[in-house]
């Protein structure tokens, strides 16, 4: 038993899924087109486990054409489509519905074009986060963002989602990174927007595609930005006594001027875990950890080193660490690249994902250590702390329904929380079937009605990605 409820299925469609299932086929060819038991089965979730459906069938598309074929026969014959990348979203964003086609990107994942002139690379969609960076590592340069899923992740799912990572803090989230799209409407037709130029005439429509989390149509191509690897990097950790003494030494930093290229937060539970995964030299004996990484030559490096290590001796770090070369540097990196999944190994996890200002930190820690103990849960906290972006991981048993309703409960608390701060319900992970009903908190009756009509402008039907973002007793605008 879970809290978020789904719309039940159009039992018409369901009914016509062997005609449907026919039709695709001979469009866009069988090969292209899941539909028996097992396959589908493979894509009846994404991150957030707790919820599953079996879709109506699967398309793994190798083309634009082909994806707009998809589409238009899907508008035509009033079929929802679920865009899907690699399935890692945390917020249900690529769950899909009984009624409905997913439509998966994973096989478009070329690079297209590279040009080390402006520095940019036009890709397809379905190419992982990492690869990107891979294909012109060799030349120097990178691709920015990074979330922690980035070697599994697509390009599509970041777009949808605007990802950001542990470098967001300095270098931007997909947003800031992507200079223009190629998107399929849900009528088949092909729209560009942006380009390989800094900015664009017109409307940012590029602003709006990138986190609209497939409501309104599905990428197929991004030129996105490539940047020149820096000469050199070097993280250091701080290990304090507690969670609040962390937190304010964030704010101190930050205050200072300086903008490491991340700031990364981590609770005790979350230490000994990544610690025991990664044997990556983390200090044991505190209660939180920061991960503060800066780059540049190595006069820089070692002088905003000294001189972040000056601004946390106000409170009292217990442990002074400086990387002492790639090799550590690689293994304290491995921890926290790799600590959802270590943390998986214990035990099961709600993932959360919500904006604080940076100044409210200390004060937040200790109120989501409460509200999970009020509901006899335990936490971990870790998370993108230079820009406020909290993860904390509310521990409990899958297997056991009150626990499951007692985690997602504490984790509406913490997005509650998050708002009334000055924050919001999501930085990085998206709304999704997550915080779909939370959504009120945020946004007045009348944001959400002006939000909902942008939506109809794209998809007047409300065929793509059913029963996400908005909440569900909302009323829907009319097409024009």
């Amino acid at each position: 038993m879970t809290l978020i409820k789904l719309p039940e299925p159009d039992q018409g469609v369901i009914a016509r899924r062997d005609v449907i299932v026919k039709d695709l086929e001979r469009l866009v060819g069988a090969d292209v087109i899941i539909s028996d038991e097992d396959g589908r089965r493979a894509y009846d979730t994404d991150a957030l486990t707790a919820y599953t459906r079996m879709p109506l069938a699967v398309a793994l598309p190798r083309s634009t054409d082909e994806v707009a074929t998809i589409l238009a026969y899907c508008r035509d014959n009033g079929i929802k489509v679920v865009a899907r990348g690699a399935g890692t979203s945390l917020c249900g964003g690529a769950l899909p519905a009984e009624d409905a086609i997913v439509i998966s990107v994973s096989k478009m994942s070329r690079v297209l074009e590279i040009d080390y002139a402006n520095r940019t690379a036009r890709v397809e969609a379905g190419i992982t986060n990492l690869a990107i960076s891979g294909a012109v590592a060799k030349d120097g340069f990178f691709y920015a963002p990074d979330p922690s899923s980035q070697l599994a992740c697509t390009l599509a799912g970041n777009l949808a989602m605007n990802s950001g990572g542990a470098h967001c803090l300095k270098y931007g989230v997909t947003t800031n990174n992507v200079l223009g799209l190629k998107i399929v409407l849900m009528t088949g037709e092909v729209v560009e927007i942006g380009g390989a130029h800094l900015d664009s005439e017109g409307y940012d429509l590029l602003g709006l595609v990138v986190g609209s989390e497939g409501q309104f149509g599905i990428v197929t191509e991004a030129t996105v930005r490539i940047l020149r690897c820096a000469e050199g990097a070097r993280p250091m950790l701080l290990g304090f006594g507690s969670s609040e003494a962390a937190g304010r030494c964030v704010s101190a930093i930050i205050a200072s001027g300086i903008i490491p290229v991340a700031i990364e937060f981590m609770d005790k539970p979350a230490i000994h875990v990544c610690e025991s995964f990664a044997k990556a030299g983390y200090p044991l004996d505190v209660e939180a950890l920061l991960i503060v990484e800066v780059e540049g030559s190595e006069a820089e490096i070692t002088a905003l080193l000294n001189r972040i290590a000056e601004i946390a001796r106000p409170y009292r770090p217990e442990t002074i660490l400086v990387s002492s070369g790639a090799d550590q540097s690689a293994k304290i990196w491995k921890g926290r690249k790799a600590a959802f999944g270590a943390i998986g190994r214990i035990s099961d996890y709600y993932c959360m994902d919500g904006t604080i200002p940076l100044g409210r930190l200390p004060e937040v820690l200790v109120a989501i250590a409460r509200i999970c103990a009020t509901h006899g849960l335990k936490v971990a906290n870790i998370f993108h702390a230079g820009d406020g972006n909290l993860h904390p991981l509310i521990l409990y048993d899958a297997n056991d329904a009150a626990q499951a309703i007692r985690a997602e409960e504490a984790g509406a608390e913490i997005l509650k929380l998050c708002v009334e701060v000055g924050g919001c319900l999501t930085g990085e992970h998206g709304v999704g079937i997550e915080k779909r009903d939370l959504m009120t908190v945020q946004f007045s009756e009348t944001d959400l009605a002006l939000q909902m009509r942008i939506k109809t402008v794209f998809d007047p039907e409300w065929l793509l990605n059913p029963a996400k973002v908005f909440p569900l007793e909302a009323p829907r605008p009319l097409a024009a």
